[in-house]
């Protein structure tokens, strides 16, 4: 067992404790209070007065797929399989690196978890997962069962293969594209429940629909790339068509169709928000956009996307606080938003008996850019992190 104590405890679930502790065994959080005695089995990890809340999240990265050390052009690149816009039979595990630099990286600026998955270039792009960030093979930090779909809208995948004169060279290309691929999925799926009555109806195999149909029944979350609000109401259009459980990827110019977002009860990821004009679907970026749509009762989520650049997101996310979005809600937006758009909020992202002993541990305000992660924990497991000399020290 151990104890852990500290000047302030942010739960997240029932707010801030001062001098408080919490008790864990076995990787799990069993008690956490400001009146708990110590069991005389335990070990004291004192850490003084530091800020500790639940290890953060971002459940919309490429981290490790797309991976933080390349080359030019790009070789070591595995995030987009661009050689067909409908790849839904692919999965990250099989490209990720668990060797990336990128992991330690995010891991000391206070992330325990992260969703990875393949690129945009890709009408419907494949499969993404979650996982812990500790361990030395993608099995030991693959959440089991937090597979979902990426699908993508707007100028990536036009870009991609129109350059290419390949199909699709326009917006309704790709939406012809993704609906096309979701009606066989669909026609698939009635295919093989009829073949449980009776197996000789049972249809050939098919690679590509088989692993599309977990989408069409709405048991596996899909996750849309959509940066423009007209590419944002395709994607609602489209899952609303299919009956799609959908999670909205960027949601760049969402602040122009709040009403819309919050009377439909969207889930949104928000960012990467420091991004230059690089393509015309993300000129109107906004760093207030989290805080508008937050003020019109949308839970948001924050991402910086791509490889190592979560170890910014908490900077990010005190940019936002200043323009807009409460203290709360950000930190929120790094905790338990994530961890439901993940399905993991029974295990991760408050601090609460019973879920996964994951913790970050920061000298100061986590939003604050003066302030640095002393450690993570990760199911019990606390390292302790030196960001400028790179150096970690694992206490059990």
């Amino acid at each position: 067992m151990i104890a852990v104590k500290a000047k302030t405890i942010h739960t997240i679930a029932k707010g801030i404790l001062k001098n408080g502790m919490i008790l864990i065994d076995e990787g799990k959080i069993v008690n956490v209070g400001n009146d708990l005695s110590v069991p005389p089995e335990a070990n004291v990890l004192d850490l003084g007065d530091s800020y500790v809340m639940p290890g953060l999240i971002d459940c919309h990265t490429h981290l490790s797929v797309h991976q933080d050390i390349t080359t030019n052009p790009g070789t070591l690149l595995d995030v987009n399989e661009g050689s067909d816009p409908i790849t839904p039979q692919i999965h990250a595990l099989d490209a990720f690196n668990p060797q990336d630099p990128a992991i330690p990286r995010v891991r000391r600026a206070g992330f325990t978890t992260v969703y990875t998955g393949p690129g945009s270039a890709n009408c419907i792009g494949g499969q993404g997962f979650a996982l812990k960030l500790r361990g030395s093979t993608v099995e030991e930090m693959y959440i089991p069962g937090t597979e979902m779909m990426k699908f993508a809208l707007g100028e990536n995948p036009k870009r991609f293969y129109g350059g290419r004169k390949l199909a699709p060279w326009t917006r309704m290309g790709t939406a012809a594209l993704i609906r096309k691929a979701l009606y066989e999925a669909k026609c698939y799926s009635d295919q093989l429940r009829e073949a449980e009555k009776d197996p000789k109806k049972r249809p050939g195999p098919d690679f590509k629909l088989d692993a599309l149909v977990p989408a069409v029944r709405g048991e596996q979350r899909v996750r849309i790339h959509c940066h423009r609000a007209d590419d944002i109401m395709t994607a609602i259009r489209i899952s609303e068509e299919f009956g799609l459980d959908y999670v909205l990827e960027h949601c760049t110019e969402g602040y122009k169709i709040k009403d819309v977002l919050a009377e439909k009860k969207c889930r949104c990821v928000i960012g990467p928000l420091r991004l230059g004009p690089l393509k015309q679907e993300v000129w109107d970026i906004r760093m207030e956009t989290p805080g508008i749509l937050s003020e019109a009762g949308i839970p948001v989520c924050l991402t910086a996307d791509t490889a190592g650049n979560t170890a910014w997101l908490p900077m990010e996310a005190g940019l936002c606080v200043r323009r807009g979005l409460s203290e709360e809600e950000a930190l929120k937006g790094l905790t338990i938003y994530p961890a439901r758009v993940l399905g993991l909020e029974k295990r991760i992202g408050t601090i609460e008996p019973g879920k996964d002993a994951d913790l970050a541990v920061f000298d100061g305000n986590p939003l604050d850019n003066l302030t640095l992660c002393q450690g993570t924990m990760i199911e019990g497991i606390y390292i302790k992190s030196d960001v400028h000399e790179k150096y970690e020290e694992v206490y059990v």
